[in-house]
């Protein structure tokens, strides 16, 4: 079981990233899933957005209107769509998943992915 994270880098203010999060060894449309961001400096990782089964999304306010969340269960990937970037999203990024509902705690979540860092910078 592995959740494969990519698609970080760094990134201009105002600029644009996808992340995507590839999950090998089990089917991911059987588990809500959710994306995480541990800052510089902070000792936990805090929830940007969560998705459950039936497709419904909840994102974080620091992010609402910037971030979606989203899934393709053809390929087993979850995506995370990064527009307006600021430099206060630096963070490395997490992709987890959970049996049952989504929420926004990170140590709930079944599996997680090695994460993938986000930078933003002029």
């Amino acid at each position: 079981v592995q959740l494969q994270a990519s698609g970080g880098g760094l990134v201009q203010p105002g600029g644009s990233l996808r992340l995507s999060c590839a999950a090998s060894g089990f089917t991911l449309d059987d588990y809500a899933i959710g994306w995480f961001h541990q800052a510089p400096g902070k000792e936990r990782a805090e929830f940007s957005c969560i998705a459950s089964t039936d497709g419904s999304t909840y994102c974080a306010d620091s992010v609402k209107g910037r971030f979606t969340i989203s899934r393709d269960n053809a390929k087993n990937t979850v995506y995370l769509q990064m527009n307006t970037l600021k430099p206060e999203d630096t963070a490395v990024y997490y992709c987890a998943a959970k049996r049952g509902r989504p929420t926004t705690s990170f140590p709930e979540y079944d599996y997680w992915g090695q994460g993938t860092q986000v930078t933003v910078s002029s």
